[in-house]
């Protein structure tokens, strides 16, 4: 398939605040973006990739946590509960760290790529991922949700494994 451009918030910072439209037609060209949008994720080592964030105003989603990709249609949150203070980043803002308090568990319905309807359960990074992708498809980015932007040094605290 293909890479596509990860629009920037500086760049695009209008178009990543659009809402995306509802998908009405499950045909080759869905299939296409959501092939596309996996090879995009993993070229760029990120775990979630909205429809917007490459420039297409639909709501679709690809996450992968490491587990396998998971492929969302139309994604809506239907249950959450919980809260988890987290390290969050996005593709759309490269190099911008910040700590978020999301749900720890979340329920999300949506359709796979030929229309079928879905639920699945998430926790912890899933769960993060989940409200993250499905508030792009809103116009939100998570800046919205940070209660505290990380240095350099925070970051490489946060991020490098304690000695003992």
């Amino acid at each position: 398939m293909a890479i596509r451009n990860i629009l920037t918030n500086d760049r695009e910072n209008a178009f990543l605040h659009k809402k995306c439209r509802q998908v009405e037609k499950f045909d080759k060209r869905l299939s296409i973006l959501m092939d596309d949008m996996t090879d995009t994720l993993h070229q760029a080592n990120g775990v979630g990739l909205a429809a917007i964030q490459v420039g297409v105003l639909k709501r679709v989603v690809v996450i992968d946590v490491g587990d396998g990709v998971k492929e969302l249609v139309n994604p809506v949150i239907v249950e959450k509960s919980g809260e988890q203070e987290t390290m969050e980043g996005c593709l759309s803002i490269p190099g911008k760290w910040g700590m978020t308090k999301r749900p720890s568990h979340v329920k999300v319905r949506a359709q796979d790529r030929t229309g079928k309807t879905f639920e699945y359960e998430g926790d912890d990074l899933l769960a993060t991922a989940s409200c993250h992708e499905i508030d792009h498809l809103d116009g939100i980015l998570f800046l919205s949700h940070v209660t505290h932007m990380l240095t350099e040094e925070e970051i490489e605290k946060i991020s490098s494994p304690e000695d003992k």
